[in-house]
């Protein structure tokens, strides 16, 4: 138990000296991921005024609050969590899990005939700290993530999801390779180097 304590101060303390958290409380975002997505957007370019986003695992809502606001408000996000997330500007929010019907319609409908433009997913599952079981349970949030991506985009559309590499994961690249004219795999300066954290860019979605 002791050692518990340890290692959970120990990550108390690096988060506080970590500089995108410090970063983030000072600019006012409502995580250090935003970070990510902001490396990504300026490398990608995937953001553009008037487009439609879908945001999956989307509290507290550091993505959504870096669209709304590097848009100036101009795009319409639609925002999923189990988790609850306090409003935004141009954010619909919608609370519960995707792969139930009624929320899944409910995100269609949202979302509109249309289609999205981008559909981004940051989410990870509760780490236990053991690879053979955080593994799978990555990689079935990325396929999760993979499979809503080409139900909801339009032609030309774009994706960009967390994976932590490892069993499983070429397997989804080529997934990705399979429906995108374009995938490339970032690892941005705010993933912490111990990580086995990266992002799949795709481009080009065709149905």
């Amino acid at each position: 138990m002791s050692k518990r304590r340890r290692a959970g101060g120990s990550w108390r303390e690096r988060q506080e000296r970590d500089p995108y958290v410090q970063r983030a409380r000072k600019e006012g975002w409502r995580s250090r991921a935003v970070f990510k997505l902001e490396e990504i957007d300026r490398r990608e370019r995937l953001l553009k005024p008037g487009m439609v986003c879908v945001d999956l695992g989307a509290a507290p809502g550091g993505w959504s609050q870096y669209v709304t606001e590097k848009l100036d408000g101009r795009a319409r996000i639609v925002a999923v969590d189990l988790l609850a997330m306090d409003a935004l500007p141009c954010v619909e929010f919608v609370q519960g899990d995707f792969r139930e019907d009624a929320v899944f319609e409910r995100l269609l409908g949202l979302v509109g005939e249309d289609g999205a433009d981008l559909v981004m997913s940051d989410m990870a599952p509760n780490i236990s700290g053991t690879r053979v079981v955080d593994q799978p349970r990555s990689m079935y949030l990325a396929e999760l993530a993979l499979d809503l991506a080409q139900r909801v985009l339009k032609p030309g559309g774009s994706f960009v999801c967390k994976v932590f590499q490892g069993e499983g994961f070429d397997e989804f690249v080529r997934d990705a390779r399979n429906a995108f004219g374009r995938v490339r795999v970032i690892k941005p300066d705010a993933s912490r180097a111990a990580s086995r954290e990266v992002y799949l860019v795709a481009r080009n979605f065709s149905l």
